[in-house]
């Protein structure tokens, strides 16, 4: 087994100051030698260690305001010779280049800086030159060289200090904080190159730093992962580890509901809503999305967009789910909750979703842009003889906003800004309509005045026939279809109420 190599000299050149001070008092203690940089060198000095200037070592003052520090022989050929490679030894002997053991380097925010609409030349002078060239140099020689690319890695180099009582390293940890530097870097150069690519698209280049190990897939026998900061949009108050199936519909109530600005519980069953209700209060609400299918709703995901108090609670309490998501909870709601062990609670906290969406097909990826558009009444064209009333106007946009995130085909049937049944993920929209009829009458609900969604436009007129014949009276769709006039024809004759967004909302 390979012996740890000590630290004898590190370079030190950060952005970032705070979380410094434990690593540099641990360095110290074993005897390291610091070089570094402008504020950097400042900052070391500050604490009363002694620090020599990069400067002294290259032989050049910092230049062209700051962009050339470090670039220098002296610097990488410090860092890049092979401490095992009889060459390498001559010359850096010949030319009195001294070893770099260790470097401690961020990058200029350049993520940050372009997020806070500057202008191009403060942008473009956030590209990081020679601490990019420092991190690829070490992380390159990690046979002979530690390089903490990073403030997340400032604690895990200061716990192998202190639990080593040395600065030493061994190969393992010294591959680790390689991996982590080349993260780094990777996602730097994305960013970068999005920037400069802006609309173009012309390749795909996607970095995400965090990730969180899953119990497994969609299925036992598959193995999953999720990239990304789970807890920079919601805080777990209680419950289980979540799983993939759990993020696929936590995504798909958080779409759902941030759509919907009135009082709202959804309750949704693989990505799709089985319960929906806009009520005076948050608990009318609960017990009217409930009765849209209380079947489904069991092992279901449940999402409110106003705080749960304890009347709630304890009326969702009497049926088994997986997962609650609400912006608050009262403390009496949350004992009630909370007497399931692995009943996952979780407050979501403000956030923007991604404005684009990536998907994996075949051997690569597809994006686009999120579909984000919805619709209001000015949006509505009328195309009937029958007009609307204001309060099939309302039922309408309601049910316009379930069917724009159910499965393709789908259909849906609403009442009073009540989810009545859905038909989705159908191959036939007759079959979706179908579906969402005999689903509605199962829960005994009446479909009297009644108003219909669909996703897509009707190819024909046989789907306002059923839904008429079930006493649906309103009608939304996006029309489109060289037929749309067989339907709106039958619409007239029939007495029914017809509206086209000329906005399709497929979800495959």
């Amino acid at each position: 087994m390979a012996e740890n190599k000590k630290i004898k000299t590190a370079l030190i050149s950060v952005f970032h100051k705070d979380g410094l001070e434990e690593m540099l008092r641990l360095l110290n203690e074993s005897n390291v030698k610091f070089l570094s940089t402008g504020g950097t060198q400042t900052f070391i000095e500050s604490l009363g260690y002694k620090c020599d200037a990069v400067e002294d070592l290259t032989g050049y003052p910092s230049i062209l305001g700051g962009r050339v520090k470090t670039l220098h022989p002296n610097v990488f050929g410090g860092i890049l010779n092979r401490r095992d490679n009889e060459g390498d030894q001559a010359q850096i002997a010949k030319y009195k280049i001294p070893e770099i053991d260790l470097v401690v380097v961020d990058l200029y925010p350049f993520v940050k800086t372009v997020e806070s609409n500057a202008s191009e030349q403060d942008i473009i002078e956030k590209i990081d030159i020679g601490g990019i060239s420092l991190i690829r140099a070490a992380a390159k020689n990690f046979n002979d060289v530690v390089i903490v690319a990073s403030k997340k890695q400032y604690q895990p180099l200061c716990d192998i200090l202190k639990e080593r009582g040395e600065a030493a390293t061994s190969l393992e940890e010294r591959k680790f904080f390689a991996k982590e530097a080349f993260a780094v870097s990777s996602e730097y150069d994305s960013a970068i190159f999005n920037y400069f690519d802006k609309d173009t698209q012309s390749d795909f280049r996607c970095a995400v730093n965090e990730s969180r190990h899953l119990r497994y897939g969609e299925n036992p026998h598959q193995n999953g992962r999720f990239f990304g900061d789970f807890d920079a949009m919601f805080t777990q108050l209680h419950g289980k580890e979540i799983s993939y199936n759990n993020l696929l519909d936590i995504d798909a109530a958080v779409n759902l509901i941030s759509d919907f600005e009135e009082t709202t519980f959804a309750i949704l069953k693989h990505n799709n809503a089985c319960g929906l209700a806009s009520r005076a209060t948050i608990l009318e609400a609960w017990k009217d999305a409930l009765a849209g299918d209380p079947v489904s709703a069991f092992g279901g995901v449940l999402i409110a967009n106003r705080e749960i108090d304890k009347a709630t609670a304890e009326e969702m309490n009497k049926i088994f789910f997986e997962v609650v998501i609400a912006p608050s909870y009262t403390e009496e709601a949350l004992e009630v909750l909370k007497q399931k062990k692995n009943r996952i609670i979780l407050v979501i906290k403000e956030f923007n979703l991604p404005k684009v969406q990536y998907r994996s097909v075949l051997n690569g990826v597809l994006r686009q842009d999120k579909d984000t558009y919805v619709e209001s009444k000015d949006d509505l064209k009328q195309v009937t003889v029958k007009g609307l009333t204001d309060e099939q106007i309302e039922d309408l946009l309601f049910a316009n906003k379930i069917v724009k995130h159910s499965k393709s085909n789908a259909i849906v049937l609403a009442k009073g800004k009540q989810l009545c049944a859905s038909g989705i993920g159908q191959t036939s929209r007759v079959d979706s309509l179908k579906q969402a009829i005999e689903k509605a009458h199962s829960f005994e609900f009446d479909l009297n005045g009644a108003v219909m969604a669909s996703d897509a436009f009707f190819p024909f007129a046989d789907c306002v026939e059923i839904a008429h014949k079930a006493g649906i009276t309103a009608v939304i769709q996006p029309g489109g279809s060289i037929r749309d006039n067989d339907t709106v024809e039958y619409c007239d004759k029939n007495d029914i109420a017809m509206v086209m967004t000329g906005v399709r909302h497929f979800k495959h």
